[in-house]
């Protein structure tokens, strides 16, 4: 598979299963991006005719979710402002829609968005936290 982004495809294939050994047959999609590009690491095969459309689907999103870049040490410095305990680093975010999640991660320049349908959010906390440590590795 040939990338935009400066992901190798055993990081890539590391990050799909993660989301997929958490969320299971939930997962609709798995986007790897940086400042500047993207690329669609998974889509479930029922809900896009191609790639080429599901990745046009997935460009809008990847454009808002990286404004990310700018709110992570922003959200982080408020969160530790308060003059009491703080919440501690922003770490992911989960955002709730009628018929299902997006969820995005950020590590440095890179970060990995991932749709699913409506399900138990407790799952999101463990595909986050293994993309994470996947985001984190060296490149």
């Amino acid at each position: 598979m040939t990338f935009e982004t400066d992901i190798s495809e055993e990081r890539a294939d590391g990050i799909v299963s993660a989301a997929r050994t958490s969320l299971g047959d939930t997962l609709r999609a798995v986007v790897y991006f940086t400042p500047s590009s993207f690329d669609l690491l998974y889509r479930r095969q029922d809900l896009y005719d191609s790639i080429d459309t599901a990745r046009e689907a997935k460009s809008q999103l990847v454009e808002f979710e990286r404004t990310g870049f700018a709110e992570r040490p922003i959200r982080t410095t408020i969160a530790r402002m308060g003059g009491g305990p703080d919440i501690g680093p922003y770490e992911f975010t989960v955002r709730f829609h009628e018929n299902g999640f997006v969820i995005r991660i950020l590590q440095g320049d890179a970060g990995v968005l991932f749709t699913a349908d409506s399900m138990d959010v407790n799952a999101f906390e463990d595909a986050a936290s293994a993309i994470s440590k996947l985001l984190a590795e060296e490149r």
